[in-house]
């Protein structure tokens, strides 16, 4: 494991990915999309940690689809994006750092030896390499549009998969929100018109306490927001992706525009 300069060892070398990745960087259009859960990767120092194949790229590992989704809506919207680069499971950037979740030992069957006993140090070490830089990031872009024009639209794309601990979910799109009803009942309403069964606060709530991304960036920061989560069997394949994008593209460009937010960009 490579060291800093204060000589503690660097969770991330100089050869691996940033914790982020930012799509459309100097984008002006007043809308911004995050994807807390788009990689499955873990750093090198970690290994695999003690996990077989099929459980580093299972829906505990990442949001099957969501960062390819995330992909394609910030380029047909021209709109930033912005992506976490590493796996839920090396830490959670979409919980609380006290919440167990961030740092899971078991969920859905299945057992993560490199989470067990993690020691306060060790969670440290991920938080600041990974999950306080994927954060900054986010608000650096978010100061970023509000300098140039109106506060952005937030939103946080998540995928859920079909079965969990053995019991089958019916809906193939579900909008979680707490303190923005408005923009939620407008995505809820054109995703039902276009055939979608969706859930309104299902599969899981947005008033749920351990939730932190739009929590702590577009309900602290005042901002108009929505998050979305879809089934992953709708988008696992490119063809999927594309189909649920070329909806999501209409729903959010209405969406802008019911609240007052398109064609409010400006150049600095």
């Amino acid at each position: 494991m490579p060291e800093g300069p204060d000589n503690k060892p660097e969770l991330l070398s100089p050869q691996e990915p940033t914790p982020y990745r930012v799509i459309n960087p100097l984008a002006e259009t007043p809308t911004l999309l995050v994807c807390d859960h788009a990689s499955s990767r873990f750093p090198e120092a970690l290994g695999d940690m003690g996990l077989d194949p099929f459980a580093r790229r299972c829906h505990l590992a990442i949001d099957i689809g969501a960062g390819a989704l995330t992909e394609r809506l910030s380029e047909s919207l021209g709109v930033t994006a912005v992506l976490a680069q590493y796996s839920r499971l090396v830490v959670d950037c979409n919980r609380q750092l006290l919440d167990p979740s961030a740092f899971l030992v078991f969920g859905d069957g299945i057992f993560v030896p490199g989470n067990n006993n993690l020691s306060d140090a060790a969670r440290k070490q991920r938080s600041d390499a990974i999950y306080w830089p994927y954060h900054k990031v986010i608000s650096d872009q978010v100061g970023r549009l509000r300098n140039i024009g109106p506060p952005p639209l937030f939103v946080s794309i998540h995928s859920f998969t079909p079965v969990l601990n053995g019991v089958s979910r019916s809906w193939e799109m579900g909008v979680l929100w707490d303190a923005d009803e408005e923009v939620a009942k407008i995505v809820i309403e054109e995703l039902r018109h276009a055939g979608y069964k969706v859930g309104d606060n299902e599969p899981y709530s947005g008033k749920a306490p351990q939730d932190f991304t739009v929590d702590h960036h577009a309900e602290g920061g005042s901002l108009r927001h929505a998050a979305i989560e879809i089934r992953q069997d709708l988008i696992d394949d490119d063809r999927g992706v594309d189909e649920v994008a070329e909806v999501l593209h209409r729903v959010f460009d209405l969406a802008a525009e019911r609240i007052g937010l398109r064609g409010q960009a400006k150049t600095a």
